[in-house]
């Protein structure tokens, strides 16, 4: 079974006795029915959609903005940011608040995704590199593949896929169209 409602939680790689193996927690969330991960130290907080001001002349992957106590939050809509279809609004539909520094400052930006899932440990011994083929985004926002429960999930670079620079540099780009 795929999809949101799959329990992506599986056993720890095997290891010897005495080794140490560094382990990082990720955040899974789904767009479609494919499976993404995230490092977790820079989520904030996962909240339901919520009234979103749209702000015009924008591309399809800025949904909007929202209030967020007090905060105007700028939305991104994470599978049309990656050239996938947009995010259709269910009942699992999140926004992912996340922590991004931009030129030494903080920036909170609202990741929105059709479902969380779990927050799952993956050893850095079953991280992989990213593949030169077989992704369904482009491989300048991935980090890594991670192995968790026999499953390969993609481990996106949000430094990169979240690039404030890089948006707005497209925003200007689509607005010239």
């Amino acid at each position: 079974m795929t999809g949101p409602e799959q329990s992506l939680n599986g056993t720890a790689a095997e290891q010897l006795p005495g080794e140490m193996d560094e382990t990082q927690q990720y955040l899974t969330f789904f767009l479609g029915d494919e499976a993404f991960a995230m490092d977790i130290r820079a989520v904030r907080e996962i909240i339901q959609p919520s009234s979103m001001t749209v702000v015009p002349r924008m591309p399809e992957f800025v949904r909007g903005v929202i209030n967020l106590r007090g905060s105007v939050v700028p939305v991104i809509d994470l599978s049309a940011r990656f050239g996938r279809p947009c995010v259709h609004s269910g009942k699992k539909t999140s926004i992912i608040i996340y922590d991004t520094r931009e030129q030494g400052e903080r920036q909170e930006l609202g990741v929105m995704v059709d479902a969380v899932a779990e927050v799952v440990d993956i050893p850095e011994s079953s991280m992989e590199p990213t593949p030169q083929f077989g992704t369904t985004i482009a491989r300048e926002y991935l980090r890594s593949i991670g192995k968790t429960g026999g499953r390969f999930i993609p481990v996106v670079d949000t430094d990169k896929a979240l690039s404030m620079d890089d948006m707005a540099q497209r925003v200007r780009e689509w607005q010239r169209v």
